[in-house]
């Protein structure tokens, strides 16, 4: 089978991470509960989870399916991936003890306006969003890559509007980030 071994290292690494990352969650999660914090959006993040088990299993499925192989610019869409995995590190760092996989709120809380929040809104789902396109790519997954990238669209319509309703509802968010995009970089004021 053709990359067996990098498909297997860099697959191992990502759910190594993810399972990393919703124990932060969980950690961050009973941390602000126990100061008073609301979960909101309870509804669609099972949903959420779903996408991103079903996300792996596809990218398996057509991994093991078809064998087409490393793209031919592997080294271009590898790069992409180690600069956006730094990228969720600094959003993750910035966000602290409220960053979370879930959509959760501290009444009165400052809005986070740090590292990659001085320059969009959502930089965790700008990250979300370039994972799911680059890993199935660079191994020429790219039924995955288009389907998931449709799903996502469909998923992050409906986690932005209630995260940013919850934040309105209960911080400073909208005066914090009036000139700032929910996805593109503003770097000029």
């Amino acid at each position: 089978m053709k990359d067996i071994l990098p498909f297997t290292l860099l697959f191992s690494f990502i759910i190594f991470q993810r399972i990393v990352e919703l124990l932060v969650a969980k950690n961050n999660e009973s941390w602000m509960m126990q100061r008073g914090a609301i979960e909101f959006g309870e509804g669609h993040y099972r949903f959420m989870v779903l996408m991103h088990s079903l996300f792996f299993i596809s990218l398996l499925l057509e991994k093991l399916l078809f064998n087409r192989g490393l793209s031919i610019v592997w080294p271009l869409i590898l790069i992409i991936f180690v600069l956006a995995q730094l990228f969720r590190i600094w959003v993750i760092a910035s966000l602290g003890r409220f960053w979370n996989t879930k959509i959760i709120v501290l009444p009165d809380a400052p809005a986070i306006r740090k590292g990659p929040y001085r320059y969009m809104k959502h930089p965790n789902y700008f990250v979300v969003t370039i994972e799911l396109l680059v890993i199935p790519s660079l191994f020429s997954a790219y039924l995955t890559a288009f389907l998931f990238m449709i799903i996502n669209a469909i998923m992050l319509d409906i986690r932005i509007r209630e995260e940013e309703n919850a934040l309105k509802s209960l911080t400073e968010y909208e005066g914090t980030f009036k000139d700032c995009h929910r996805f593109i970089p503003k770097f000029i004021k």
